[in-house]
């Protein structure tokens, strides 16, 4: 949830924390649905080798407040920094973090 905008960011959104998992990423994917998205922690960066489609990265900081906002990452040869004090990043379909801008500030459901 992006409190600071009054919306949703992802619905469905899964967990990426172990090392299997955030090494794995949405490599080899199909895609996103709407309302899905990738909660990667800890990770201050993301690549899209092995991507097979564009995402909208939402970096965060330990106390959920974004750091910065990657809007369509290209699959490939995309590359996205979080900046300083990224802790984390969430993986949207494209144009799903239209909303989302740095210094918002999100709450994770428990």
């Amino acid at each position: 949830m992006d409190v600071s905008a009054g919306k949703v960011v992802a619905e469905h959104a899964s967990t990426a924390d172990t090392a299997w998992t955030r090494f794995r990423g949405l490599m080899l994917r199909g895609g996103l649905a709407e309302g899905e998205g990738l909660d990667i922690r800890p990770c201050g960066s993301i690549h899209m080798m092995f991507m097979r489609f564009a995402i909208d990265a939402v970096f965060y900081d330990r106390e959920g407040r974004v750091t910065k906002v990657a809007r369509g990452v290209r699959p490939w040869v995309g590359l996205a920094f979080g900046g300083r004090g990224a802790k984390g990043v969430i993986e949207l379909p494209r144009g799903a973090a239209n909303f989302v801008e740095a210094g918002h500030q999100l709450e994770f459901a428990a």
